[in-house]
C-alpha cells in the first residue's frame, strides 16, 4: 500500500528514483571535497607543485586556482551542453551518459605522473559530467516526484552534495599514509568511478520523467511511470488526474511551439514571465555561491590553525559534517515552511555570522586561541543556516520554477550562473584572502543581505502546487510576490489537496450539461483541455461521462 500524504498516494518508487538521482549530488559532493584535501598531500604538492627556494613545495596562487576552479568550467558548459541530451534521449538515459563523461576526466586525472595540466583537464571534462547532472537531476526529479513531497525529494541532491564532501573528507583521512606512487590522492580521485558506476547503471532502472514522456506523446508510458510513482494501479483517479493535468499543460504550451534560447532569455508572448524566472533563477544561483559557503568548503582548512586542530583534514571533516547534518533539518524546513521565508530568515541569519566572522578577524589577534574559537564558532553557525536553507532550497527552485517547454535550457542557464561564480570563487579566492584577509566576510555578509531583499521582492512561492499550478501563479494578474503565499489555483481551498474540491467539478459539470442543453447541436463549442482536465480527472463518478483528455489530443 502506498504511503498517503494530504489524501495523495506517494509510493516507495518516489523515495527511491530522488536517492538514486541525487547520487549526481554526490559525485559534485566528492569531486568538490577531495580537491580541497589532495591539494594538501605531499606527493601531490611534489608532482605538480613548484619548487620553493627552501626546498619545500608549493603551488602558485594562479596554479592552484587553476586546478581547484577548472572543475567550475567544465561543469559550465556541461550544464549547458547536456540540456540538448536531455531534451533528446529522456531525462534517464542523458543522466547515464554524463556519468560516462564524468568517469573518463576520473581516469585523466588518475594516469597524471607530473604535469599537473593534465589534472587540471582531468578535471575540466570531469565537470562536463557533474555540470550536467547539476542541471539534469533536479529537473528530473520535479518532473517526477508527487507534489506533496517534492521539495524534500528534490532536497535530496543537496543531502547528498553534502555527504558526498563528507566522504570525500574521511577518504582523504583513511588515504594519506599511502604514500607509494602517489596511492593516497589516486585511491580517492579513482573512487568517484564507484558513485557514476551506480547512478549510471541504477537510474536506467527508474521510471522516466512523465512529463517528457507526455512531450513525446508517449502517453501509455507516462500513465506507467506516474503509476509507479504514486504506487497505484494505472486506472486509479490519482494517476488520470496527475496525467491529464500534465497534458493540459504540455499541449498549451506546444501550441506556442519549440522552447528556445532565446525566449528563455527575452519571454515570449502568452507564457507569463518566462524570461523573469530565467533570471530570477539565475540570480539566485548566483547568490547560492556568493553565500561564502565555498569560502570554507574549499580553503576553510588553512584559516584555523590558530585553534590548536593543526591537522587541516579534522577541521574539513568537521565543517563536512555540520554542513551533512544539519541539511537533514533543511529538508524539514524547506517542506514545511515553503521556499520564501527560509531564504530571507537564512539570508539574514548568515550575513550576522559572516558580519561577526569578518569583525573579530580583522579587530583581534587571530592567532589567540580564543579568538580562533569563536571564528570556528560563526562558520558553524553560518554553515547550520546555509545547510538549512540556501543549500537545499536553491536546488528546489531550479527544479519547480520552469514551465516543461523550456525548463531543461532554463535549468541550464540557473545553473550555469552556479557554476560561473563557483569558478570565479574558487580562482580568485587565494588572490583576495592575501590582499583583505578576513574582512573578505563583510563581501559575503552583504551579498546574503542583498540575497533576503531580493528574495521578498521577487520570488513567489511555490510550495505545494504542482508544476502546472506554478506556472499559472506566475500568470495571475497582479499578483505580487510578496502575497504569493496565499494564492491559490481556481477550484482549490488549499495548496495541500491534490485535486479540485467535489462542489467545484461538479459545478463546472452541470455548467456544460446546462449548456449543451439550451444550444442547438452544431453551435456548441469544443471544450477544452483545460476544462475536461477538471471534469474528468477531479471527480471519479464522472470521470464515465467524458473522454480523458489523452484521448482527445
Amino acid at each position: 500500500m502506498p504511503l498517503k500524504i494530504h489524501g495523495a498516494p506517494v509510493g516507495a518508487q518516489a523515495i527511491i528514483l530522488a536517492v538514486l538521482a541525487s547520487m549526481g549530488g554526490f559525485i559534485f559532493g566528492y569531486d568538490t571535497g577531495q580537491i580541497s584535501d589532495i591539494v594538501l598531500m605531499p606527493d601531490f604538492l611534489e608532482r605538480f607543485g613548484q619548487l620553493q627556494s627552501d626546498g619545500s613545495y608549493a603551488f602558485s596562487n594562479v596554479r592552484e586556482g587553476l586546478i581547484v576552479g577548472m572543475l567550475s568550467i567544465g561543469t559550465l558548459l556541461g550544464a549547458l551542453v547536456g540540456s540538448y541530451i536531455s531534451n533528446w534521449l529522456g531525462r534517464t538515459r542523458a543522466m547515464s551518459i554524463f556519468c560516462a563523461f564524468f568517469s573518463i576526466g576520473v581516469l585523466i586525472q588518475v594516469t597524471a605522473i607530473s604535469d599537473w595540466v593534465q589534472i587540471m583537464m582531468g578535471r575540466f571534462i570531469a565537470g562536463w559530467g557533474v555540470g550536467a547532472l547539476s542541471a539534469a537531476v533536479p529537473v528530473y526529479q520535479s518532473e517526477t516526484a508527487p507534489k506533496e513531497i517534492r521539495g524534500t525529494l528534490v532536497a535530496t541532491y543537496q543531502l547528498l552534495i553534502t555527504l558526498g564532501i563528507l566522504v570525500a573528507y574521511c577518504f582523504s583521512i583513511a588515504t594519506r599514509s599511502a604514500n607509494t606512487n602517489g596511492a593516497n590522492w589516486r585511491i580517492v580521485v579513482a573512487l568517484g568511478w564507484i558513485w557514476a558506476l551506480i547512478l549510471g547503471v541504477g537510474i536506467l532502472f527508474m521510471p522516466e520523467s512523465p512529463r517528457w514522456l507526455v512531450a513525446k506523446g508517449r502517453y501509455d508510458e507516462a500513465k506507467r511511470s506516474i503509476a509507479r510513482v504514486k504506487g497505484c494501479t494505472i486506472e486509479s483517479d490519482h494517476v488520470e488526474y496527475t496525467f491529464s493535468e500534465i497534458v493540459t499543460d504540455v499541449k498549451k504550451e506546444e501550441a506556442e511551439g519549440v522552447g528556445t534560447w532565446f525566449e528563455c532569455l527575452f519571454g515570449k508572448k502568452g507564457i507569463p514571465k518566462l524570461a523573469y524566472r530565467t533570471y530570477l533563477l539565475m540570480v539566485l544561483q548566483a547568490i547560492q555561491q556568493l553565500t561564502g559557503a565555498n569560502y570554507f568548503f574549499y580553503y576553510g582548512a588553512t584559516n584555523f590553525v590558530s585553534v590548536g586542530l593543526s591537522d587541516s583534514y579534522v577541521t574539513q571533516i568537521i565543517f563536512g559534517a555540520i554542513n551533512f547534518f544539519c541539511t537533514f533539518f533543511g529538508l524539514y524546513v524547506m517542506e514545511r515552511f515553503g521556499r520564501r521565508w527560509p531564504l530571507i530568515i537564512g539570508g539574514l541569519w548568515q550575513a550576522a555570522w559572516l558580519f561577526a566572522y569578518a569583525s573579530v578577524g580583522v579587530i583581534y589577534d587571530t592567532n589567540s586561541k580564543g579568538t580562533g574559537s569563536f571564528l570556528i564558532a560563526a562558520a558553524a553557525l553560518f554553515i547550520f543556516g546555509y545547510a538549512s536553507t540556501w543549500a537545499p532550497g536553491i536546488w528546489i527552485l531550479t527544479g519547480e520554477s520552469f514551465p516543461t517547454r523550456t525548463r531543461q535550457k532554463q535549468a541550464s542557464l540557473a545553473v550555469a550562473a552556479n557554476w560561473t561564480f563557483n569558478f570565479l570563487l574558487a580562482f580568485f579566492t587565494p588572490f583576495i584572502t592575501s590582499a583583505i584577509d578576513y574582512a573578505y566576510g563583510y563581501v559575503f555578509a552583504g551579498c546574503n543581505l542583498f540575497g533576503a531583499i531580493f528574495v521578498f521582492f521577487f520570488l513567489y512561492e511555490s510550495s505545494d502546487l504542482s508544476l502546472e499550478q506554478v506556472n499559472k501563479m506566475y500568470g495571475a494578474p497582479g499578483l505580487k510576490p510578496w502575497r504569493s503565499e496565499k494564492w491559490l489555483p481556481e477550484g482549490f481551498s488549499s495548496r495541500s489537496s491534490e485535486m479540485e474540491d467535489a462542489k467545484y467539478t461538479a459545478r463546472r459539470f452541470a455548467e456544460h450539461q446546462e449548456n449543451a442543453g439550451n444550444a442547438p447541436a452544431d453551435t456548441i463549442p469544443a471544450r477544452t483541455s483545460d476544462e475536461t482536465m477538471h471534469d474528468t480527472g477531479a471527480n471519479p463518478a464522472l470521470a464515465t461521462k467524458e473522454k480523458p483528455v489523452a484521448q482527445q489530443v
